[in-house]
């Protein structure tokens, strides 16, 4: 017998929770073709959902923990969505900002304590990014955002003692 799942729970006690959720969704206008479907997916969701959304675009994917932690101290954000894509070129550049953006946002959720919907494409090529922002991959925008509010729920529930063992 399969042991009932509780991220579904957590979910749906941090959309029911009395007041408004806040979410920071940054994303970067570097490929911006791709970066606006992750960016209307992860919007749209969380719109249907009643979450107030701080939605702030930035240059390019190094930029987005920094605002991130200002939007989570000036906001008091619940949660955050990352958005980006990063495409390999020809040199080492695409490996350096994939390093700095995923240190940068690990580090900045353990420090604060908030989750932050990881939505950065790191792909080899467009086609490869097409794919994952509406493609035959879905939309990592979406994720990022489910993700988001899937561990917002768990970490409340985990503070106020409410899991079930």
């Amino acid at each position: 017998m399969k042991k009932k799942s509780k991220v579904k729970k957590a979910t749906r006690s941090a959309i029911k929770k009395a007041r408004v959720l806040k979410v920071a969704v940054v994303t970067s206008r570097f490929n911006r073709d791709i970066t606006e479907k992750l960016e209307y997916a992860a919007v749209d969701f969380l719109s249907e959902l009643g979450v107030e959304v701080f939605s702030v675009s930035v240059p390019g994917a190094v930029e987005i923990p920094l605002t991130i932690k200002t939007l989570i101290e000036a906001h008091k954000v619940d949660g955050a969505v990352a958005l980006g894509a990063v495409i390999r070129g020809d040199t080492t550049h695409y490996e350096e900002v994939c390093r700095s953006v995923e240190r940068g946002l690990t580090t900045l959720m353990l420090e604060s304590g908030i989750p932050i919907g990881f939505g950065v494409l790191t792909t080899e090529n467009e086609e490869q990014a097409l794919d994952r922002c509406g493609g035959q991959h879905g939309n990592k925008g979406l994720d990022a955002a489910q993700v988001t509010i899937e561990m917002i729920g768990l970490l409340n529930d985990i503070k106020r003692g409410k899991l079930d063992s």
